[in-house]
C-alpha cells in the first residue's frame, strides 16, 4: 500500500508549491542582461533578507544588504561564552518539516537537522506537566489523567465540527488547490471576525466538558503547549498552524539555525553575469551595511536609501524585511511610497510578546534517576511564569543547556523589567516548586542568556498574531508583491518578513514571502520565469487569497 502524501506548507491561502518552483530545473527566473549588476537594496539580514539575496544574486543583480543590528534576525543563535558550540536559539529553533522551503536551504548549505524536543515526544523522553500545584509525570499521553485525553479527543471534534478538518487536509495533501479553496475560502468569511477561545467555546465537543477541560487545553495546547496566549488571536491564525501541521514533527538545526543564513551568506552560486565563486558576502565587500534610516525616491524614478551615517545610494528596487512597525518609527518611508490602505495594515499589525531564559550547565545531569527512578528533571510545561522548560543534552560529558523559560504575551511581559539574574531567579524559583529538593543551581555555568523581542527597538515584538478582522490586513500586505496595477509611484519597493506572510512565527513563511519578492523584483526589472516553472505572480489571478469587501 502506499504511504499517504506528506502535509506541506501549501496554502491554504495561496496554494502555491513554492518548493516545485525551488527546485525545477529550469530555475526561477531571469532578468534582461541590459540589468545585470544592476544594486538592489535589501533592508535586514534575517532569513527573508538573505533568502532573497541570494536569488537575485543568482540572476545577475547586486543585494545590498542592510542590517540595524545582528546578522540572522530571529535566527538568532547565541553562543555561551568560552564555549565554541553551545547555544541558546533565541528566535526560531523548532522547523517542521513541512517546511519544504526553508529545508531546501537548510539542505543547499549541508545542515543537519534533529527531533526536538518537544513534550510527549521520544526526543524529550519525559514530560511533567503542572497545573494548579499539581504534577503529573509522563512520557506520552496515556500516561496522563483522562482529562487530558478528553481534552485532546475534544480538540479534533472541534476541527472537524467547525472546518472539516480532515478533507482540508486531504486537500494539503493531495496539493489540490481548487478543492483545498473551496474549503478554506467559506472558512476565511466564517472565522476571520472570530477568536480562537470563540472556536474552543462554541464547540460541541467543548460545551459538553467543562471550564477545567478548557484550562488544561490553555496550558497544554494542541502541541507544544501555552496556547492560551493565542486565545484572543483570529482562529484563521490557528487553523493554518495545524492544517499546515506547523506544530508538529519539529526538528532542530544542528549547530544552531542562524547557520544557515550565515552559510547561505558566504556560499558560492552558479550566477548569471557574475564570475564563478560569487557569494552575497563579495558583492557586500564581506559585511553588510549598517542601519536603514530613510527610503525615498529619486527625481529620476529609482529608490534611494539612506544609512545611518547619512550616505544615501540609488537602487533599482528595494526589499524591506523588517518587521511592519519599523517602516513608521526607525524607517523614514516615504509616504507616497504605499497605499494608505497599505499603511493602515502595516501599522495595525499586531505583535505578540516573546521571552526566553536560557542557561548552560555542567553536563545533562536533568537524566540522572531520582528516588523515585524517574529522571530528576523532565521537559516541562506548567501554569508558573516559566510557562515551558526544554533540555538540550550535547552528550553525556559535554556541557548542556536548559531554556528554563519560554513564554508568551503577559507571562512574558512579567519578565520584561528584569535582568537575565533575576530572570533566572524568578524561573529557579518556579521550577523548584515543581521539583523539590532537585539543585539546579551548582549545575550552572558562565552567564544567563535572554530575550525580549519586544524590547528590542530593532523588532518591537516577537512576531505577529492577528487579532479578528485582520484578514484584509494581511491579504493587503501579502499580496503586495504583485505590482502590476499599481501606481508607477508605488512600484518597485517590496515586502518579506514571516510577519507578511499568512503564517507569522514559523520561517516558512519568511522563505515564502521572500521568493515572492524576487518574483516580484524580478518582473519590475523586466524578467520573467519560464513557461514551464511559472512564478507565484504568474499563477496569482488564479490562485489568489480570497478578497473579502471592505
Amino acid at each position: 500500500m502506499n504511504a499517504p502524501k506528506p502535509v506541506t506548507a501549501f496554502g491554504p491561502d495561496f496554494p502555491f508549491a513554492y518548493d516545485d518552483w525551488l527546485t525545477h530545473p529550469a530555475g526561477l527566473g531571469q532578468i534582461p542582461a541590459a540589468r545585470h549588476g544592476e544594486s538592489v537594496a535589501i533592508i535586514g539580514a534575517g532569513a527573508s533578507g538573505i533568502i532573497a539575496a541570494h536569488e537575485l544574486m543568482k540572476m545577475g543583480l547586486r543585494p545590498i544588504i542592510y542590517e540595524s543590528g545582528k546578522f540572522g534576525g530571529r535566527l538568532r543563535s547565541e553562543i555561551f561564552e568560552g564555549t565554541e558550540d553551545v547555544i541558546a536559539e533565541l528566535g526560531g529553533m523548532r522547523f517542521p518539516v513541512s517546511s519544504r522551503a526553508f529545508y531546501h536551504y537548510v539542505d543547499l548549505v549541508g545542515l543537519e537537522s534533529r527531533p526536538f524536543p518537544n513534550p510527549l515526544t521520544p526526543t524529550a523522553g519525559s514530560t511533567v506537566i503542572d497545573l494548579e500545584g499539581t504534577t503529573h509525570f509522563a512520557r506520552e499521553l496515556e500516561d496522563l489523567p483522562t482529562i487530558y485525553k478528553e481534552v485532546a479527543v475534544a480538540y479534533r471534534a472541534s476541527l472537524e465540527e467547525h472546518s472539516d478538518f480532515s478533507a482540508l487536509t486531504q486537500a494539503v495533501r493531495d496539493r489540490d488547490p481548487a478543492r483545498l479553496k473551496a474549503l478554506w475560502d467559506p472558512l476565511v468569511a466564517k472565522w476571520d471576525e472570530r477568536t480562537f477561545y470563540d472556536f474552543i467555546v462554541s464547540s460541541s465537543a467543548f460545551q459538553a466538558l467543562s471550564f477545567r477541560h478548557r484550562e488544561v487545553f490553555g496550558q497544554v495546547g494542541f502541541g507544544t503547549g501555552g496556547w492560551d496566549s493565542d486565545f484572543p488571536n483570529s482562529m484563521l491564525e490557528i487553523l493554518r498552524v495545524n492544517l499546515l501541521e506547523l506544530d508538529d514533527h519539529q526538528r532542530f538545526i544542528v549547530g544552531g539555525a542562524e547557520n544557515v543564513l550565515q552559510r547561505l551568506w558566504r556560499q558560492p552560486a552558479a550566477c548569471a553575469h557574475w564570475p564563478e565563486g560569487t557569494t552575497l558576502a563579495g558583492l557586500n565587500g564581506g559585511a553588510t551595511m549598517g542601519r536603514a534610516v530613510r527610503i525615498a525616491r529619486n527625481d529620476n524614478g529609482s529608490l534611494a536609501v539612506t544609512d545611518s551615517w547619512g550616505v544615501t545610494r540609488d537602487y533599482a528596487a528595494v526589499l524591506a524585511t523588517c518587521q511592519s512597525h519599523l517602516l513608521t518609527t526607525s524607517v523614514a518611508v516615504d509616504e507616497s511610497l504605499f497605499a494608505q490602505k497599505l499603511w493602515m495594515a502595516l501599522d495595525r499589525t499586531r505583535y505578540m510578546q516573546a521571552a526566553k531564559t536560557f542557561v548552560m550547565v555542567d553536563r545533562p545531569f536533568w537524566n540522572d534517576p531520582g528516588p523515585d527512578g524517574r529522571p530528576l528533571l523532565s521537559m516541562t510545561l506548567t501554569d508558573r511564569m516559566t510557562r515551558g522548560t526544554y533540555f538540550f543534552d550535547n552528550g553525556p560529558d559535554k556541557p548542556a543547556v536548559i531554556c528554563l523559560s519560554y513564554s508568551w504575551m503577559t507571562d512574558a511581559l512579567k519578565v520584561l523589567p528584569y535582568g537575565p539574574e533575576k530572570r533566572v531567579e524568578l524561573a529557579l524559583a518556579a521550577l523548584e516548586r515543581v521539583y523539590p529538593g532537585v539543585d539546579i543551581r551548582s549545575h550552572i555555568r558562565g552567564n544567563p542568556i535572554c530575550v525580549s523581542w519586544e524590547a528590542d527597538e530593532n523588532f518591537l515584538g516577537g512576531f505577529k498574531g492577528a487579532l479578528p478582522g485582520h484578514y484584509r490586513y494581511n491579504h493587503r500586505m501579502y499580496g503586495h508583491f504583485f505590482q502590476r496595477d499599481m501606481p508607477h509611484e508605488q512600484r518597485g519597493i517590496f515586502l518579506a518578513g514571516d510577519g507578511i506572510s499568512w503564517t507569522p512565527a514559523w520561517v516558512e513563511g519568511a522563505v515564502q514571502t521572500a521568493l515572492n519578492a524576487v518574483w516580484g523584483v524580478m518582473t519590475h526589472l523586466g524578467g520573467s520565469s519560464p513557461a514551464e516553472n511559472p512564478g507565484p505572480g504568474d499563477l496569482w489571478t488564479k490562485l489568489s487569497p480570497l478578497s473579502l469587501p471592505d
